[in-house]
Parts: C-alpha cells; sequence; structure tokens
C-alpha cells in the first residue's frame, strides 16, 4: 500500500511531495511506536491536557511486550517516510479503534486519514458496519470532521488522574 500526499510543515523544509508506505504492523516496531507515542502524546496533546494526565497516559516506561501483543492480535498499520515510522493505528475484530497516532512533526498533513481510511476499508472489507473509539480531547475535532459522532463524553481515571475523552462512533456506508 503507498499513499502521496503533499506535505508542509516545519520538519520538512519547503513544501515537497512526501511519499508514505503504509504496512503491516511487525513485532519489531514496537519500539519505535512506543517511543512515537510518547513524544505525540507529550507534545501534540499538551494544550488539552495538565502534565500530571500525559505523564499517566503516556508515562516514561511502557510495557512494550505488552504493547506488542495487543497490536499484534488486532489489524494494527504503521505509516512510513523513508523508512522512519510516522504514524499508527490499529482496530480490534470488533471495529474498535484503538490507537491513532501521528508523530508530532508530521500532524496536519493527512497522515492520519491515510491510516484512519486504511482502517476503515479494512472495517468494512470485513463485515464490520460500526467503528468506535474514545478520541481525546484533541483528537475529537478529527474524528468529528471524518462523520464519527460523539456518543458519550467521559473521564477515565488513571493513577489518581481523571482524562478527558469521547466515545465516539462511525457508521460505514
Amino acid at each position: 500500500m503507498r499513499a502521496k500526499i503533499i506535505a508542509n510543515n516545519m520538519f520538512l523544509k519547503s513544501k515537497e511531495e512526501l511519499t508514505m508506505n503504509i504496512r503491516m504492523y511487525k513485532s519489531e516496531d514496537c519500539r519505535e511506536i512506543v517511543e512515537l507515542f510518547y513524544n505525540t502524546v507529550h507534545s501534540i496533546n499538551s494544550r488539552d491536557y495538565s502534565l500530571e494526565q500525559l505523564d499517566v497516559w503516556a508515562p516514561k516506561e511502557i510495557d512494550i511486550a505488552l504493547w506488542d501483543k495487543s497490536l499484534s492480535q488486532h489489524y494494527s498499520i504503521v505509516a512510513e517516510e523513508n523508512g522512519v515510522i510516522i504514524g499508527f493505528g490499529d482496530l480490534d475484530a470488533i471495529g474498535y479503534l484503538d490507537r491513532l497516532y501521528v508523530h508530532k512533526d508530521y500532524q496536519g498533513i493527512g497522515v492520519a486519514t491515510t491510516i484512519s481510511n486504511e482502517l476503515e476499508n479494512y472495517a468494512q472489507e470485513n463485515h464490520i458496519s460500526i467503528v468506535t473509539t474514545n478520541a481525546s480531547i484533541t483528537a475529537k475535532p478529527f474524528f468529528k470532521k471524518r462523520g464519527y459522532e460523539v456518543v458519550k463524553e467521559q473521564f477515565i481515571e488513571r493513577n489518581g488522574q481523571f482524562l478527558k475523552n469521547f466515545i465516539m462512533k462511525k457508521v460505514l456506508r
């Protein structure tokens, strides 16, 4: 799977064509994915959550074996640029979009859209008619733009911190 998008951000020196490769997750990717997750949450989500909330959401120490097990059990894909993972997402067998994260330097240029399109296409091909997710405050506008509806606002407790997010769903057509 290959996708081409036009990029214009601080990481890329000028507006140029970015060629992304979308491929299946491999266990060898897990450490890089966990680092991307940590760095993205602590930079991008910092406008909507406190440092204490970010630290329980994306702690410095993450159980890589547990993440690998989860990602291996789901339909998990990564987006690469020149062999570097710039985003990833996964969908479970009943249509729950568990994770969707894009490298902090590749925000807003279509990486999340490309990953989401692939996950939703996979869902349709596997007769999953509804995709659900727990969207952060930061991610909520992205999902709304993609046709997801808020089912419920909720607060998740993690180590004494309460993180606001939104149960969202999209009926696939």
